[in-house]
């Protein structure tokens, strides 16, 4: 048993079950034992592999959709440009170098900035990013942005490591699920019935035996700081994860192992741990703290197309031997088609605004 293990069963056999959300914070932000605090998760030597590691296409188009926003926006300068969840900054480096090609004008006004938490995966970035030569400064929370001034801000894949609550209904009531030690590992068991249940529930039918739902007080408070940020200073945002349109019930908890789905509740720190993020509830939860904002969905997929997916693979295929248009093929399938294994069903991106602007996703409302 691991030492992160081992702490977390004398908490739980010390003060009983804990709500799947401390487990969750504990496995993958424990400052010694964390998953993201411990290793470098991203790519075929660890656990998951993102878009921008797909194809330097996604990171391409992205930097065209934020170069328009800012031109949309009018040009402000200085402009917050931001992206939280940067991994090994990838997706950053790509867009900067997109930028730099588009016009000077866009890096010459932004103040860019990487919202991160972990010091290991920062340290990855600030190498990564070190060949553009610019004042590149790191935060730990979207709160901690400059305060001055518009901001554009880009999350790949960053809400779905925001811990979530899960329901049961069972026996006629609502019992949180908690986790608690079995054996030499853990399991999970119901809390008592509860009356205490989370708003959105109010707005479901009656569930089924077995319902779970999920909730992530988290994900709200993100999403709600995010906001104000934008209703307050102006500007846009693109939170780009998997997920469903629709709040409902069901149970998304998962977690990945070399590239392998296990139990989120086996070999704590070692695994990726996420669930699928309710869009929905994004909306709702921004809306609440900034009313006037605009608000658009849309499938991965449709958002990418839109953007010029195929027309970017045509340049760089005419450039490319056989095998190397073998491969943006597969890239363009993977990022937007819709079959076993691709993304661009599955994987939502959700704009906010503080002005109307004539782009994807606010003009895209295809979200399946």
């Amino acid at each position: 048993m691991s030492d992160l293990a081992s702490r977390i069963r004398a908490e739980i056999e010390a003060s009983g079950p804990m709500r799947l959300n401390q487990f969750w914070n504990l496995c993958l932000f424990d400052p010694t034992d964390g998953y993201y605090t411990s290793r470098d998760p991203i790519g075929a030597a660890g656990d998951f592999t993102t878009a921008p590691e797909i194809s330097q296409m996604f990171g391409e188009l992205l930097a065209a959709w934020a170069f328009a926003a800012w031109d949309g926006l009018g040009r402000p300068s200085p402009f917050t440009f931001a992206e939280a969840g940067p991994g090994r900054g990838t997706l950053m480096a790509d867009m900067l170098r997109t930028l730099r090609q588009l016009d000077p004008a866009f890096l010459k006004a932004a103040r860019i900035r990487l919202v991160e938490v972990s010091d290991r995966l920062a340290g990855i970035q600030a190498e990564r990013l070190a060949r553009f030569d610019l004042p590149v400064r790191r935060v730990r929370q979207i709160e901690e942005l400059d305060g001055d001034g518009p901001l554009l801000l880009v999350a790949n894949e960053l809400v779905d490591a925001l811990a979530i609550r899960q329901f049961v209904f069972r026996d006629g009531a609502w019992h949180e699920r908690l986790v608690d030690v079995s054996g030499d590992g853990f399991a999970f068991a119901d809390g008592p019935a509860t009356t205490r249940v989370p708003a959105p529930l109010a707005r479901l039918p009656q569930p089924a035996a077995g319902a779970v739902f999920e909730v992530s007080p988290e994900r709200d408070a993100l999403c709600a700081a995010l906001a104000a940020r934008l209703a307050r200073q102006g500007g846009a945002a693109l939170l780009i994860d998997y997920g469903h349109a629709r709040t409902g019930f069901g149970d998304t908890l998962q977690a990945l192992r070399r590239h392998e789905t296990t139990s989120a509740l086996d070999a704590p720190g070692a695994a990726d741990i996420t669930s699928h993020v309710d869009f929905e509830q994004v909306a709702r939860a921004m809306a609440g703290a900034a009313p006037t904002l605009r608000f658009g969905l849309a499938a991965q997929g449709d958002f990418l197309l839109s953007l010029g997916l195929p027309e970017r693979a045509g340049r760089l295929g005419a450039h490319a031997d056989e095998a190397g248009r073998a491969a943006i093929t597969a890239a363009v399938h993977r990022l937007a088609g819709r079959g076993q294994g691709e993304m661009g069903a599955l994987f939502k991106v959700f704009g906010a605004a503080s002005a109307p602007l004539p782009l994807p996703p606010f003009v895209q409302p295809r979200v399946d």
